[in-house]
C-alpha cells in the first residue's frame, strides 16, 4: 500500500523460525534450516506452492541497527571471511552486493523448500536470523536461471587472487 509519493507501508506476511544461532547463520551455512511461518490471513496465497523446489523470500532485515541503514557504499565485508583484509577489498556501492547495508532494510535470499505443512514451510539454505519478517515469497522459475552473466572487473580480480574462481 503506497500512502505517499516518500512512503512506502509493507505488512508483514509471515516470519522465520529457525533453532540457529545468529552467528551460525552469518557463517553463510546453506544448509541451516528454518520455518517460514506464514500468518493465517495468507495461507491461501501457498496454494500451488507445492512441488516447487526453491523460493525467493523478501524479508525485513530488523536487526540491522540505525547506523547501518543509508550507507551507498561500502566494502564487501564478507570477503574477509574469504581471507582478505578490509585494505584489499574496494569500496562499491551496495546495490553491487549481497550487503545488509542498504537505504532500505530489504532482504532478498534464496532457499530450498523441503516441505509445506499448511502455513509452514520447511527451507534450507536460509541466511535470516530467527524473527525476522517475511513480506513476500516468490516461486523460483525456470526463466530466471542465466546461463550467460558476466561480473565485474574488481570481483574477478579478487576473487582470482584467492583462488575461488
Amino acid at each position: 500500500m503506497v500512502s505517499s509519493t516518500d512512503t512506502i507501508i509493507l505488512k508483514p506476511i509471515g516470519v522465520i523460525r529457525t533453532d540457529a544461532s545468529d552467528s551460525q547463520i552469518k557463517e553463510e551455512n546453506s544448509e541451516v534450516e528454518a520455518v517460514v511461518e506464514i500468518f493465517p490471513e495468507f495461507e491461501e496465497a501457498l496454494e500451488g506452492l507445492d512441488g516447487y523446489s526453491h523460493l525467493f523470500i523478501l524479508s525485513y532485515l530488523h536487526k540491522l541497527r540505525p547506523d547501518q541503514i543509508g550507507f551507498l557504499k561500502v566494502k564487501p565485508r564478507r570477503l574477509t571471511r574469504r581471507g582478505f583484509s578490509l585494505e584489499e577489498l574496494p569500496t562499491v556501492g551496495v546495490f553491487a552486493l549481497d550487503s545488509p547495508t542498504r537505504p532500505n532494510p530489504i532482504g532478498l535470499t534464496l532457499v530450498c523448500l523441503k516441505q509445506r505443512d499448511h502455513r509452514k514451510l520447511l527451507v534450507t539454505g536460509i541466511d535470516l536470523f530467527d524473527g525476522t519478517p517475511v513480506i513476500d515469497i516468490k516461486a523460483y522459475q525456470p526463466d530466471y536461471d542465466s546461463r550467460k552473466y558476466s561480473m565485474p572487473e574488481w570481483y574477478l580480480k579478487l576473487m582470482n587472487k584467492k583462488g575461488h574462481i
